[in-house]
């Protein structure tokens, strides 16, 4: 009978996308309507002390806190980057999803996975790219906004669109409720395109 090689020999190397990474630095809804929908995550990656380390715990995933302590104009940001890629490095990932990760990473990032970052955005990209795109859709009065799922590039809010779903814009909306509705087709779409991602049904 051959030997079962030793548990390291077995883990997928780098380069295979089945092996999933979550960054996230906030409440971790979309990590855990990641979770809810089956997809096995291999660690989950966080900037800041936040309560998605807490529902990652919960759910028996690991998880490493590459602190920010730096937040003004010095920050190194590619120095970060190379924290961050080394530790996904050590856990042998070949995908990462961000899930509302408070921080940009710098190109090592992109050159590390390239093709093999994900990323979701509260519009319909390429309009209302930034920080405040449920903001900006209200303000320009456009009756439909709603999510995307993209691969992501060292330009912010760009890269290959891999999935889109539309949302009305009611006439009594706020930002908040927009927002809310909108994260709501976030939570199930994002897991959807990530599955058909891993599986190599998405280039």
């Amino acid at each position: 009978m051959t030997a079962r090689p030793p548990a390291a020999a077995r883990r997928p190397p780098a380069s295979d996308r089945s092996t999933l990474a979550v960054l996230a630095s906030g409440t971790g809804s979309i990590l855990e309507a990641m979770i809810a929908a089956g997809l096995e995550v291999a660690v989950v990656v966080v900037d800041r002390p936040c309560p998605a380390e807490e529902r990652a715990t919960d759910a028996g995933v690991p998880v490493e806190r590459v602190g920010r302590d730096d937040f003004g104009p010095g920050f190194d940001r590619e120095a970060y980057t190379a924290r961050v890629v080394d530790t996904l490095r050590c856990h042998r990932v070949g995908t990462v999803a961000m899930a509302g990760f408070g921080t940009v990473l710098g190109p090592g990032m992109f050159v590390a996975f390239p093709r093999r970052v994900l990323n979701t955005h509260p519009a319909l990209l390429p309009a209302f790219k930034g920080w405040h795109a449920v903001r900006a859709a209200l303000e320009a009065g456009v009756a439909v906004t709603g999510c995307t799922v993209h691969l992501a590039t060292e330009e912010v809010d760009d890269g290959p669109i891999l999935a889109q779903r539309p949302v009305e814009v009611l006439p009594s909306d706020t930002e908040t409720s927009l927002h809310e509705r909108i994260k709501s087709v976030e939570r199930e779409l994002y897991p959807q395109t990530i599955r058909r991602f891993l599986e190599g049904e998405l280039p």
